[in-house]
């Protein structure tokens, strides 16, 4: 099962992940990031940005989720854009070696091939950052989404749409559709972690991480991975039935595994 860690706050879970990013790199100058968008994973990159002068990015790459299909690469809230605020300005990323998917209209049909070549030609992607959305989807991997799909376009659900609106000026402006990576991208990569905080969260993680392994809540994939870390929130552990278990086991774990 995921390895689940319990933190007091979502900027002490942001740098428990910067470390193990920071220590990635020192061992893989070459490291490939696998990079969410939204609320969640800001803390992570806040604190890698505070300690930018702890690494060499020079080599580094990285692969976004997922982008909106026919919103501008200009517009604020594409996640080309979002990136680019969030990511590669503060660290101090190289563009041209942080992809997002392309969302362009006049090409969406080969996209998600031309993404999961170009995921293929950089060695895979070595740590995927990742949250989990109120209805489990990981990713734009909505309920239903089959666990060997790869990067492709998916219809968004109005529960998404209705969670995303915070960032448009209406709900009516939240793209339909999207190309996300799938849950059998995300599996590929080496080491996941997903990161969730809130009360809101709660019932998700739970689901995700000792409910059934099913399509219907996409985020219960981690399940079958090798090596995946859940990092949450007292919050978003409300609903964890092992809760104390997962508190013992992170307190008596090895300094030498990480994360």
């Amino acid at each position: 099962m995921a390895e689940v860690i319990i933190v007091p706050s979502a900027d002490e879970a942001g740098a428990l992940v910067a470390d193990e990013i920071i220590a990635l790199i020192a061992a893989k100058p070459s490291a490939v990031l696998g990079l969410a968008t939204g609320s969640t994973p800001l803390p992570v990159y806040r604190a890698l940005a505070s300690r930018r002068d702890e690494m060499d990015l020079s080599s580094v790459s990285a692969f976004a989720l997922d982008e909106y299909v026919g919103l501008p690469v200009t517009h604020a809230e594409s996640y080309r854009s979002v990136i680019t605020r969030e990511v590669v300005e503060p660290l101090g990323l190289k563009p041209s070696r942080v992809h997002v998917p392309n969302g362009a209209l006049e090409t969406i049909e080969h996209a998600g091939e031309d993404y999961e070549a170009a995921i293929e030609e950089a060695g895979g992607i070595d740590l995927q950052i990742l949250g989990i959305g109120t209805d489990g989807h990981i990713g734009f991997n909505e309920p239903g989404s089959s666990f060997a799909s790869r990067t492709r376009v998916k219809t968004l659900t109005a529960q998404t749409r209705r969670d995303n609106a915070r960032f448009f000026a209406s709900e009516d402006e939240v793209p339909m559709h999207c190309i996300t990576q799938g849950l059998g991208t995300i599996q590929s990569a080496r080491h996941l972690v997903l990161l969730a905080f809130g009360s809101g969260k709660a019932r998700a993680v739970a689901g995700a991480v000792e409910g059934p392994v099913t399509a219907s809540l996409p985020g219960s994939a981690l399940q079958l991975h090798r090596r995946a870390t859940v990092i949450v929130d007292e919050e978003a552990a409300a609903e964890l039935a092992n809760a104390d278990y997962y508190r013992h086991a992170y307190a008596n774990k090895p300094s030498w595994q990480g994360l």
